[in-house]
């Protein structure tokens, strides 16, 4: 049977749980916009699949605006973003997509972030969903964001990640910096304000950004301060029947009871060790009901034809047969001429 033609019935089959005879391989809507060297029109024709990501909301934000500016510097595109409000700036750039400077260094930045997000007013705004399926079609599925603050993450990954940067962040969430606690808690409820107009969407599935790296949080960290804002969200999205997929691509072992216990639908990007330390086996053994999008490490596609296939037949029998699919979701594989037909060869005679 030819299940070319039919990526989107064999994703909405797996995410349902019914067992599908050939796993989906899909591709980033990003790289397929921005990888343009590579031939995915060819590759959509043997059976590659696209997962779209698609913003559910909007914002009005009366007491700021953003001014962003760019110059070359030799070799490299110097990218200045400005959060200006009546009470100050705040202040971030980036060499290419590299960012050098985080908008919040001080205990001032943090107050003016505080007046920033003062009277924001969060809007469903379907748009960008609805064109996302319609050029989609059989290809693939869109997933919905919540691309609030920050790059569509909850704030506490929001403020490591986008905001302050690693090293003050973790100074300040370990002595509870009045001036952050305040902050996380405003985003806390702007988030929960986005979480229920995206709750009123027509997408099924909801995705988070999270990028997390439990190594830098700690299992404390994510007990005491993520745990509860998920179980927030995912009362919401309950209600309204909807799935909540996180991008959680690195070291999850010393969570996984805790993963375990939330209602979250979907792993995104799952990795095996060395990016990740679970394997699949044992991360369906942990979670047997949610959905595995297995990022197939980077290193696979080094290996020669038979490797690369009996590694893919191995993480599909692992983690199948039902409830999953791989992904290119990190980077685009080396030799993607060679290496990603071999993967679709070897789903297709699973």
């Amino acid at each position: 049977m030819d299940y070319r033609k039919s990526v989107r019935e064999r994703f909405e089959k797996s995410l349902l749980g019914e067992d599908i005879e050939q796993p989906v391989y899909a591709v980033y809507d990003f790289f397929v916009q921005n990888r343009r060297q590579v031939d995915w029109q060819g590759l959509f024709s043997m059976g590659l699949g696209q997962i779209n990501h698609a913003p559910l909301i909007r914002h009005e934000h009366p007491n700021f605006i953003i001014e962003e500016r760019t110059v070359q510097q030799e070799e490299y595109l110097r990218r200045d973003i400005y959060l200006k409000t009546e009470r100050g700036e705040l202040h971030e750039w980036y060499l290419d997509n590299w960012r050098q400077e985080y908008f919040i260094k001080s205990a001032e930045d943090y107050r003016i972030m505080i007046h920033a997000l003062d009277d924001i007013t969060v809007y469903l705004d379907e748009t960008a969903y609805w064109d996302s399926e319609a050029s989609l079609g059989d290809r693939g599925i869109s997933l919905g964001t919540i691309n609030g603050l920050g790059k569509g993450r909850t704030p506490l990954m929001v403020l490591q990640i986008d905001w302050i940067g690693l090293e003050k962040w973790s100074y300040d969430v370990a002595l509870e910096e009045p001036n952050m606690m305040e902050l996380l808690d405003i985003m806390n409820e702007i988030k929960l304000q986005e979480v229920r107009c995206a709750a009123q969407s027509t997408a099924p599935h909801i995705k988070l950004w999270e990028n997390l790296s439990i190594e830098t949080m700690g299992p404390v960290q994510y007990r005491n301060r993520l745990v509860p804002l998920y179980r927030k969200i995912l009362t919401i999205l309950r209600d309204a029947s909807k799935m909540l997929h996180v991008h959680y691509d690195g070291q999850l072992r010393i969570i996984a009871d805790q993963i375990a216990d939330l209602d979250i639908f979907g792993i995104d990007s799952f990795t095996e060790a060395p990016e990740g330390n679970m394997t699949i086996e044992e991360a369906r053994e942990a979670w047997p009901d949610k959905f595995l999008w297995l990022h197939p490490n980077l290193g696979w596609y080094y290996q020669s034809d038979a490797d690369l296939e009996k590694s893919i037949r191995r993480a599909a029998l692992e983690a199948g047969p039902t409830r999953f699919c791989m992904e290119i979701s990190e980077d685009v594989p080396y030799d993607w001429e060679r290496t990603i037909p071999v993967v679709l060869n070897a789903l297709a005679q699973l």
